[in-house]
């Protein structure tokens, strides 16, 4: 009989974990949270000092019971849920749960699922950490009182089913903040300017830029402009006058942590950062490999350390100097100082095995496991391999008083750019010079190119660059990035198209109304601040209560307020003047999850609906009929003629009536800017201008 019991989160690791350990022990698996706060209410006392209330998770008391006997016969009870504060919390909760004697009760953690892992954990058992078990109730407890004392007036004001959240919040207010600033921009012309040389001998020309004059870097902001630096360049010699070569390194890149994995897979992969996530608990809970049976190919993957075990980095070194060479590995304690925090229980993501290559894996793994394997594999070979080295050469050439410039780089030592190429251009980048060229060198001009341009507004967000940005900002932590952009795609607050995020409808009424009655809770730098402090209480330096005293009572002032400016504000049925061809009566506007819709009052006898056209007051510069507000299929807003499909004219920002006094097209709404639709005309003029006109 087992004389020991061994208590994971999940039922894939059970079989994996139980092969390490032998017959002297009995795993099982509590299947995540065994105790939450109750769903029906707050689930804190305000009371009493704000003592949380938990329950058994609905479902879970016949695997309690399964536990508690299981527990009862064993003489230790080891608690090897997840290494993280949520997994902390787990052990805690079983311990209660359980009702576990302290003395047979330990916590193990292995960041990793390996023979050696498993083992080592249980030769460090400990008992549970209660700051981080702190920290997770503080912050279960701030979600609980933002989620359940502001989504009922989401409801009251919007529609049911809509949410606020701590960190979601926060993310819909930095997206709805970016599509401002895109809406406000007007893009400004500047040109660019090469000139091309011949060289004896040579069959290409060399290219060069426009730098400027006298060593002043000059802007070409206009036609005029560049009319008067080709009128000054005509005639003139052209000679060369610096050449200077040098030689540059790029850095290898870090292992990865949580946020750079979902950043990268995202680019190179295609994977949004909730596909990222399941597949990577896949890999690391175990695959079944041929031959070794279930074997976990990842260490655990929420993570924001960059450090490596010292075990983990000889046998890198070892398989980069047997595969490579030795003058692909990076030099010993190179990246030691990388890693923030040294004494974190976390390490960054890896394979468990080196040697486990992606090629040896490939058949036992679905396509995506390996190509998500295959990343974060090359990517830490990479991390112990030497920079790679580029020749670099810059030429100046002198026509007059301007300057033209090239600059090329020849890839001189691939280095760990053999495993992981971070950009296709990274091996070939630059114009490729000449054999040699020196200031003695001859220069035949040959013509210019010259190209007008116009700036470009910032990009939407992406996954990827919104959990970058998430994480610079400070805001919410590796395990929340995946569930906070799942949630307001879910909501309909967000949609995604071509991998960019728009703002929907819905999404917007919804940040404005939080922007307006929670300004705080949508602060970025208050939810910065915050995260901070509770960090603090997993280090032990901050009371988890004081958190939890100070921020709840000003939430509930800030409710109460928004509560009565709420009672002033009811959104009536708008009466229209179209009717219903089958009983007659005026339809109205509804509100439904993918905005306003027009329906029969006479529901439910009347179940008639059809799309609502808002009519913006201005005509259509194709045909002339009106111009109506639409969405795309996923809610995104945009412009389009009432006569389509006959008529195709759309337009993404909002056109005016008033037409451009330049050229005489159509202008649109960018911020407090009226502007002509046609970038090239590039006329503007302040909006109450053009109301009062």
């Amino acid at each position: 009989m087992a004389k020991n019991l061994v208590i994971v989160e999940s039922p894939a690791k059970v079989k994996t974990v139980k092969k390490f350990l032998g017959n002297n022990y009995e795993v099982a698996a509590s299947n995540g949270h065994v105790r939450d706060m109750p769903k029906s209410q707050l689930g804190f006392d305000v009371e009493n000092d704000y003592e949380p209330k938990y329950i058994t998770i609905r479902g879970k008391g016949e695997l309690l019971a399964g536990l508690r006997k299981a527990a009862k016969k064993a003489d230790k009870v080891y608690l090897a849920t997840d290494p993280d504060r949520e997994g902390e919390a787990i052990a805690w909760h079983l311990s209660k749960a359980l009702n576990l004697d302290e003395k047979k009760m330990r916590r193990i953690t292995f960041n990793e699922i390996t023979k050696s892992a498993v083992k080592e954990s249980i030769k460090h058992a400990r008992d549970i950490d209660m700051n981080l078990v702190n920290e997770q109730q503080a912050r279960r407890m701030l979600d609980r009182m933002v989620g359940y004392r502001i989504s009922p007036l989401l409801w009251k004001k919007i529609k049911r089913g809509l949410s606020a959240g701590r960190v979601q919040s926060v993310a819909l207010r930095i997206i709805g903040d970016r599509e401002d600033e895109i809406n406000a921009f007007i893009p400004e012309e500047y040109w660019t300017l090469e000139a091309d040389f011949k060289i004896p001998g040579e069959k290409k020309p060399l290219r060069a830029k426009f730098y400027g004059k006298d060593k002043q870097k000059i802007n070409i902001s206009s036609r005029e402009e560049l009319d008067q630096i080709l009128k000054e360049l005509d005639g003139v010699s052209y000679r060369v006058s610096d050449v200077k070569r040098g030689e540059r390194s790029k850095k290898a890149p870090l292992p990865f942590t949580t946020s750079t994995l979902q950043q990268e897979a995202a680019k190179n992969l295609n994977f949004s950062t909730q596909k990222t996530m399941r597949l990577a608990q896949q890999l690391y809970e175990g695959v079944d490999i041929k031959g070794n049976g279930t074997v976990g190919l990842i260490s655990y993957l929420r993570t924001d350390s960059t450090r490596i075990s010292e075990e983990a980095d000889a046998m890198a070194r070892e398989f980069i100097e047997k595969q490579y060479g030795e003058a692909y590995l990076a030099q010993a304690g190179e990246k030691k100082q990388e890693g923030r925090k040294v004494q974190d229980a976390h390490e960054a993501i890896r394979p468990t095995d080196v040697n486990r290559t992606p090629a040896a894996m490939k058949d036992s793994l679905s396509r995506d496991q390996f190509r998500l394997y295959q990343l974060i594999w090359k990517r830490f070979v990479a991390s112990r391999m030497k920079p790679a080295l580029y020749e670099t050469t810059s030429v100046k050439i002198s026509g007059g008083p301007y300057i033209f410039t090239v600059a090329a780089s020849k890839l001189a030592f691939d280095g760990f750019l053999s495993v992981y190429a971070v950009d296709d251009e990274e091996k070939n980048q630059g114009t490729t010079l000449v054999r040699s060229i020196d200031q003695d060198t001859q220069l035949n001009f040959a013509g210019f190119d010259s190209q007008q341009h116009f700036t470009q507004p910032p990009p939407h967000y992406t996954e990827a660059s919104l959990v970058k940005t998430l994480e610079e900002l400070g805001i919410g932590r590796p395990s929340t990035y995946a569930p906070t952009i799942t949630t307001i795609m879910a909501r309909h607050y967000v949609v995604k198209e071509q991998k960019n995020l728009y703002m929907t409808e819905l999404g917007e009424v919804v940040n404005q109304m939080m922007k307006k009655a929670f300004p705080s809770i949508v602060d970025v730098n208050f939810t910065a601040n915050l995260e901070d402090l509770l960090d603090k209480v997993g280090d032990g330096t901050v009371d988890w209560k004081v958190i939890v005293r100070n921020f709840y009572p000003d939430l509930e002032e800030a409710v109460e307020e928004a509560e009565k400016q709420l009672e002033e504000v009811k959104i009536e049925d708008e009466v229209t003047d179209v009717i219903c061809e089958n009983c007659g009566r005026h339809m109205v506007i509804k509100y439904g999850p993918h905005g306003r819709f027009l329906a029969c009052p006479g529901f439910p006898e009347c179940r008639n609906t059809k799309p609502y056209l808002e009519k913006i007051g201005v005509k259509c510069p194709k045909c002339g009929g009106e111009i109506v507000e639409k969405k795309t299929k996923k809610g995104r807003r945009y412009y389009g003629c009432e006569n389509n499909p006959q008529c195709d004219f759309m337009s993404w920002p909002r056109p005016v009536e008033k037409k451009c006094p330049r050229c005489g097209g159509y202008m649109v709404e960018k911020g407090n800017k009226i502007v002509c639709a046609d970038e090239h005309c590039g006329y503007v003029e302040p909006k109450k201008a053009a109301a009062a006109q």
